[in-house]
Formats: C-alpha cells, sequence, structure tokens
C-alpha cells in the first residue's frame, strides 16, 4: 500500500472516529456498513507496539554505567499510582498491575475517550 493510501484510510478513519465521538454512537461491528467494515479488515493485521509505563527518571550517564545487580532505580510515580498503557507512543488508557499464572499484566482501569485519542492523532 503506498504512503497515498494510507493517508488516505488514516484519515477516513479519524474522520469516522470523531465522527462517532461526536454522536455517541457505539454500533456493534455487525451493525456498520459494509464499506466501513471493508476498510476496516484492511488495517486488522497491521501489528502496532503496545508499551506499559510503570514511570520514568533521569540519570547522568555515571549514575547508569554504576548500576549493577540489585540496584535500585527511584522512579517519578507514587506506588499505587496507575501505570500508563501506549500503542503506538499514544496513551490510550491507564491501569494497575495484577499477577496472573505468574506473569505480569496490567488491568485497565481508565480507557481514553475516543475523542481525546482523535486528539492525540493531530
Amino acid at each position: 500500500m503506498s504512503d497515498d493510501t494510507l493517508d488516505n484510510l488514516a484519515d477516513q478513519l479519524v474522520a469516522e472516529a470523531a465522527g462517532m465521538a461526536e454522536a455517541g454512537s457505539k454500533k456493534a461491528s455487525s451493525e456498520m456498513p459494509a464499506h466501513k467494515d471493508r476498510n476496516l479488515n484492511l488495517i486488522l493485521d497491521i501489528p502496532l507496539k503496545v508499551s506499559v509505563e510503570l514511570g520514568r527518571t533521569k540519570m547522568p550517564v555515571s549514575e547508569l554505567l554504576n548500576l549493577t545487580q540489585g540496584s535500585v532505580i527511584e522512579l517519578s510515580k507514587l506506588a499505587g499510582e496507575p501505570m500508563e498503557v501506549y500503542v503506538n507512543d499514544k496513551l490510550i488508557a491507564r491501569g494497575e498491575a495484577v499477577v496472573v499464572n505468574e506473569k505480569f499484566g496490567v488491568r485497565l482501569t481508565d480507557i481514553i475517550s475516543p475523542a481525546e485519542r482523535v486528539e492525540q492523532l493531530r
């Protein structure tokens, strides 16, 4: 797909998302017209980078080089504050850490509204 085609498709999706957000519409995908369903199918297999941020810090290179096993890095967030979930570096949700089958996960507690997500795209 060319860059122009992707840009046009992205513009269409942004316009549709904005329209849905303004109208407060929450239609199920089965109720969508065929042309919208076809447009959505074009992007369903595109891989996205999902990251969860526990916190941030800044440190000089000298401190970074002195880190050893067992070192503790102080983060900007307090314990218990929600973690942020990003998709392609855009904030989409906040949540809390959970452990499921001995693996870490995130339970989403707050989803960014469609209108706010569309604003991030601009």
